[in-house]
């Protein structure tokens, strides 16, 4: 495994291990140096860089997209709402001047007029405000806190938006996207915080140096959690390419193969049986091909004495709690996907179940304001494999 590119990340560093800490302003030694914002649009462009946070569309897109506008706005999005993933925490509380340093980067190079860094727990709060007052206090006032209480579909960039423009932290109906009207109305830029790094680094150091790790279509390096099967959480920086079963080797010291399943892309991309993935290689396509995703950057471990049945109920509960019921199909969906996979977990599933579940897999996704319901729908897809389901003439798998 290589080492890590940036300074203070080594590939096999620990979330809470005594190791780390906090980096000053002198110790981030690219930190608020000049760029020329006329060549970094081209340069996102020859790096390929992906989105770290969640959907893997191209940087370079959104941050030209919004560029082309009159007046814009740059927010970096910590809210980190995905409960398996603890990178962008990382980030903010070991690495704040890099995040700060990648929002004013932004800033500069789409010509914002206001960059904002959105919150939500409150050791990354501390962070920043910490970092900020190290700072000159010409450059510090370009930078606004938004602090927002910390919810799941918090971090949607709609839902960030509508938080900073006074509204709820939840989502809204697209169109306009966040591009088109966002906050104060204008064309907005919503980076995750560790795109922002990645971006002022290929700033610097160009797009051929970021390339230098990683694969074809997914170049560089990217921050991953890994949770063994007794809940043991670290991050760790890896460049995309080696195998799920290479990562928990080198990083995590750990072979998962026996392990009931792998929650992948935080809990958005479901549940995967280890020998459908340990031998992917960690990246975009990859891992899209293999019927799973790379998400947030998370895949944890189920423990040998957990049932997926139990697991896929938990997880299909929480998404109907954490569900913004302001879409009819979200709240009718997610309700649904948890209550038939609580009677089957129950070992009291009623007829149309497994055909019910299946269906929604695939019909669901892409029908809500946002994103969420996807996540529930691919539990669903996901899931139907590994479920214990028992064996009933009444079980016929055909939806009603």
């Amino acid at each position: 495994m290589r080492a890590g590119i940036y300074p203070g990340i080594e590939p096999r560093l620990v979330v809470g291990a005594s190791a780390t800490r906090r980096l000053s302003a002198t110790e981030e030694p690219d930190a608020y140096t000049a760029v020329d914002p006329a060549k970094v649009l081209d340069e996102l462009v020859r790096a390929r860089l992906r989105g770290r946070g969640g959907a893997g569309f191209p940087a370079a897109v959104k941050w030209r997209t919004v560029a082309a506008a009159d007046r814009c706005v740059v927010v970096a999005n910590g809210e980190e709402g995905e409960p398996a993933s603890f990178k962008d925490r990382w980030l903010l509380t070991h690495r704040p001047h890099a995040v700060l340093d990648g929002l004013l980067v932004a800033a500069d190079v789409v010509g914002a007029h206001r960059a904002i860094i959105y919150l939500a727990h409150p050791e990354t709060v501390e962070a920043v405000r910490g970092a900020l007052a190290e700072l000159p206090p010409g450059v510090a006032a370009r930078v606004e806190i938004f602090v927002v209480d910390h919810r799941y579909v918090a971090g949607e960039e709609s839902a960030v938006v509508r938080a900073i423009n006074g509204g709820p932290a939840l989502p809204t109906a697209k169109p306009p996207r966040v591009f088109e009207a966002g906050v104060d109305g204008l064309s907005t830029l919503v980076s995750n915080v560790e795109t922002l790094v990645h971006a002022a680094w290929i700033a610097r150091h160009g797009a051929g140096a970021f390339r230098r790790y990683g694969t074809e279509s997914s170049p560089g390096t990217a921050l991953i959690t890994l949770t063994d099967a007794d809940g043991n959480a670290g991050v760790y920086e890896v460049p995309f390419g080696p195998t799920l079963r290479e990562l928990f080797d080198e990083c995590a010291g750990i072979d998962p193969s026996d392990a009931p399943g792998l929650l992948m892309g935080g809990w958005f991309a479901g549940i995967a049986r280890p020998e459908d993935v340990l031998d992917t290689p960690w990246c975009f396509d990859a891992l899209a091909e293999a019927k799973t995703a790379v998400g947030c950057g998370s895949v944890t471990v189920l423990g040998a004495d957990e049932r997926v049945g139990a697991v896929a109920a938990r997880l299909a509960r929480w998404y109907a709690k954490e569900s913004s019921q302001q879409c009819g199909v979200c709240r009718k969906g997610t309700d649904a996907i948890a209550a038939a996979l609580v009677r089957i977990d129950n070992h009291a599933p009623e007829a149309a179940d497994l055909g019910n579940l299946r269906r929604w897999g695939t019909s669901l996704r892409g029908k809500g304001a946002c994103a969420f319901l996807d996540g529930a729908a691919n539990l669903a897809r996901t899931s139907l494999p590994l479920l214990e389901v028992p064996v009933s003439p009444s079980i016929s798998g055909r939806a009603t």
